[in-house]
């Protein structure tokens, strides 16, 4: 085939895979980080090399600040319950004692808000805790309200609503994952454990745990990259755009507002995407760091 040899075949096979990255993927990480050294606007014809001096205004700049500390509080709340209910109902799902029937049915009802879309999900809640929204109707008529409250300018509530969303739509998932990692282990090891005497949560902790470990590690990971990119649910609950007091804005509504402003500087969001890459990816390497498979001595 057009002269190639034989053994090269296998190139032809990867070269869309590879293109596809190169222009989809590596292209548009190095283009944000070489203009994050630039003063480029949407409204400049050339871009000058301004060195570090974006990173520096981020750096000055409070609302930055709040936007990475709102982030890291968002993702935190939002999932360590995820993962302990998800690991709770994994271990109760798959749990040969319990004999729990329609595990198909109950997996598939928890996991469909992951199939609904997030613009969609914010402007429910929207709607529901809006002045004239359901929410305040009910609690009025019921007589819990002397009157009707303004639900999403309120700084726990509104970083509540969208910590509870973001656990409601994505546990689903990792219940799915965490229950696929536990009936891959072999039930031999369950009985042996159980001849020896052990308990449940010594087998959970002695056998489940540490088998599951590469699981856990993938969830841990892919959780933090969709964490650190949070942006539709937190920029469509309210319609101030990370209100009440930027408490659930969050780095890429950041990024959004400093590309969308009216001189639309590039540059500038490039930078506060460029900052997020880095600490994702600093993270990422933390986690398969701490959780790795440590080599142990013998006797130990």
């Amino acid at each position: 085939m057009f002269g190639m040899k034989k053994e090269h075949y296998g190139y032809l096979f990867i070269a869309p895979f590879i293109i596809g990255f190169l222009v989809f993927g590596l292209y548009p990480v190095y283009n944000t980080v070489y203009l994050s050294f630039t003063d480029t606007t949407l409204m400049s014809k050339e871009a000058n090399w301004i060195g570090l001096q974006n990173f520096q205004r981020l750096f000055a700049d409070d609302v930055f600040m709040k936007a990475v500390k709102n982030t890291w509080i968002i993702w935190i709340l939002n999932f360590i319950p995820q993962i302990g209910i998800a690991t709770l109902l994994a271990v109760w799902f798959t749990s040969a004692r319990l004999k729990i029937r329609a595990v198909g049915i109950w997996r598939a009802l928890f996991y469909l808000p992951n199939l609904l879309m997030p613009a969609a999900v914010a402007a429910l809640f929207f709607s529901l805790f809006s002045y004239y929204g359901p929410v305040n109707q009910f609690l009025v008529r019921l007589g819990l309200l002397t009157e009707a409250q303004h639900f999403l300018q309120s700084v726990p509530i509104a970083r509540g609503l969208v910590v509870f969303i973001q656990w409601w739509m994505w546990f689903g998932q990792t219940l799915i994952l965490v229950m696929a990692g536990m009936t891959s282990i072999s039930v031999s090891l369950y009985e042996a454990a159980m001849v020896d005497g052990a308990s449940s949560f010594d087998m959970f902790r002695k056998i489940t745990l540490p088998l599951l470990k590469p699981i856990l590690i993938y969830i841990f990971v892919i959780s933090l990259v969709g964490g650190m990119q949070m942006f539709d649910i937190p920029y469509l609950l309210t319609d101030q755009r990370g209100s009440p007091s930027g408490s659930i804005m969050t780095n890429n509504i950041l990024m959004y507002l400093k590309f969308s402003s009216s001189k639309g500087h590039i540059g500038a969001a490039s930078s506060v995407g460029v900052l997020i890459f880095i600490m994702t990816s600093i993270c990422a390497l933390g986690i398969f760091y701490f959780l790795r498979e440590r080599d142990r001595q013998p006797g130990r």
